[in-house]
């Protein structure tokens, strides 16, 4: 599987550079998720810009993904959605699932905010 990965202080950002996200790919993106989920990563940025094909085994591998973010009160936002993943998303009803947005820049800030609540989240239960 090819991709690349953009490791922030806050989140991560896994580029696909694949045009098929299916059976084939898909358990090696589900080891990529959570070993990096291991190492301490509780926000991912998956930038799906080069994938036009998802199978119910890619979005298999999303959802794994994004109940690991949810699990360690982070969060997964999947940016670059083509039509046809989408559709799938849609068809599958994940659309209020599964956090989508345009830009990276988008998703960036998504998750900045949700740290900046986590942290006030924290304090308060602290108080």
């Amino acid at each position: 599987m090819k991709y690349s990965v953009d490791k922030q202080e806050k989140y991560t950002v896994l580029k696909l550079d694949e045009s098929k996200l299916d059976a084939t790919l898909s358990p090696e993106l589900k080891s990529t998720f959570v070993a990096m989920n291991t190492e301490g990563t509780r926000n991912f940025i998956v930038d799906l810009s080069e994938v036009k094909y998802v199978d119910s085994s890619g979005l298999s591998a999303i959802l794994i993904a994004n109940r690991l973010c949810n699990d360690q009160n982070g969060t997964l936002v999947l940016v670059g959605v083509t039509e046809h993943v989408l559709k799938l998303i849609s068809i599958s009803q994940l659309e209020k699932v599964l956090n989508m947005l345009s830009t990276e820049e988008e998703a960036i800030d998504l998750v900045l905010m949700n740290e900046v609540e986590q942290d006030l989240r924290s304090e308060e239960d602290e108080d």
